[in-house]
């Protein structure tokens, strides 16, 4: 028996077991190199606007510190359970390792609308999560970040709970928080653009010119917002579709996605915008274009949905987009170019770990500097998944499972097991 369920943890155990298997991992080195080494639950209390004591369940999943302490988001959701947690802070290792950061994965949140709750109760949850995580975490153990519902002010309340906690200031224990208080330029765009960048190396790849190309973005927050203006701004791409939760929008001559970004930013969604065509959410992903760039949660494409897609290059900004089946059919058809989500979305967490060394240093960088020393981190990246791919006549998702694993197991084999 196991605590780790739900079709979210299924979903990265299928992929390791299927890279575990081409690439020769014995059966008895697989439960350590899959489960968790930490998982830990707690209860939230918290002081309601109305008087009520409202208590939330909290989470956070460390899932290995082989390589150095653990990394990963933070995200408020509903429907947030300990399955999908440990799923994500799986595929963050495998993420972390492909990109030669040290660190683990990790992964946590608490299961709320952060939509319903007032700015004094978002800080009251975000302040006691942290407190109950106090015993678990340190920047040299556990590190975190924003995810979904969660943004550079909660990362702020964390900063400043753990600080009052040590008696002393320590910016490093979380990473994209404002600049102001260690944060690092670049940070809140960093995962759109390095998907921009990495569909620019994918249409060389392809013998495409950017500027001659269409896209379609699901997901319309941090990171597909970023993703659809830089495609548009930097490298020419015109933008025939955008969805989030309460609206989707298509419209074959393209969109202002700047208009767009501007009225999401003010309402938060992208319900109330009038001035372009409606469609169904459904029908969006499987609308012909060059680029589609799933950026909003998991498993939006299964098997119906992959035979139907008109893509050339899939660009996965989402964590765990496309099901295991869905990869099955595109593996059938050939003609669809994945950017797999532990390369695609990489940039988070790539600049993460600059702003944490520049925490450190107490020594920060310029945006050009960050920017710069992303992009060739993701180009050297992007280079070694093509080559195994190429190599071993394999799938860019396997190609970098397979070098992600294969740096994990290798460290765990030289540091050996602890008697």
């Amino acid at each position: 028996m196991s605590i780790y369920t739900g079709p979210v943890f299924d979903m990265a155990a299928t992929q390791f077991h299927a890279i575990a298997d081409l690439i020769d991992i014995p059966r008895d080195e697989r439960a350590r190199l899959l489960y968790p080494k930490r998982a830990i639950a707690v209860s939230i209390p918290v002081h309601m606007d109305d008087g009520r004591t409202e208590v939330f369940q909290g989470y956070r999943v460390q899932h290995h510190l082989t390589l150095g302490p653990t990394k990963g988001g933070t995200r408020f959701a509903a429907s947030l359970d300990v399955g999908e947690t440990a799923a994500l802070a799986i595929w963050m290792s495998w993420k972390c390792a492909l990109a030669n950061l040290p660190y683990g994965g990790a992964k946590g949140g608490v299961a709320v609308d952060p939509g319903v709750l007032s700015l004094r109760e978002l800080e009251a949850v975000s302040r006691r999560y942290m407190q109950e995580m106090i015993p678990f975490v340190s920047p040299h153990t556990d590190v975190m970040a924003p995810d979904m519902g969660t943004n550079e002010q909660v990362m702020a309340w964390f900063m400043d709970t753990y600080s009052v906690h040590a008696g002393h200031s320590v910016n490093e224990i979380v990473t994209g928080k404002p600049v102001a208080l260690g944060g690092t330029e670049g940070r809140r765009e960093a995962t759109g653009r390095g998907v921009a960048h990495l569909v620019r190396r994918a249409c060389e790849t392809l013998g495409l010119r950017p500027q001659n190309c269409t896209a379609i973005v699901q997901g319309f927050g941090n990171v597909g917002s970023v993703t659809a203006l830089t495609l548009e701004r930097k490298f020419g791409v015109k933008v025939l579709g955008v969805s989030d939760h309460t609206a989707a929008f298509y419209d074959p001559a393209g969109l202002d996605v700047a208009r767009i970004a501007a009225h999401a930013a003010q309402h938060r969604v992208l319900s109330g915008y009038t001035e372009a065509p409606r469609i169904d959410p459904a029908e969006l992903l499987v609308q012909k274009c060059d680029i589609l760039a799933p950026c909003a949660v998991e498993r939006v494409i299964d098997s119906a949905v992959a035979a139907k897609l008109q893509c050339r290059i899939l660009a996965e900004g989402a964590n765990g987009p496309t099901t295991p089946a869905a990869d099955e059919v595109l593996s059938r058809r050939g003609d669809v170019f994945v950017i797999p989500d532990i390369l695609c979305n990489a940039g988070g967490v790539i600049v993460s770990y600059f702003e944490w060394v520049q925490d450190l240093q107490r020594l920060f960088w310029s945006e050009a500097e960050v920017n710069d020393k992303l992009e060739r981190l993701l180009d050297g990246t992007f280079a070694q998944v093509t080559a195994r791919a190429a190599r071993d006549r394999m799938s860019m998702r396997l190609a970098a499972l397979a070098i992600g694993v294969e740096r994990v197991r290798a460290g765990k084999q030289l540091r050996g097991l602890f008697p």
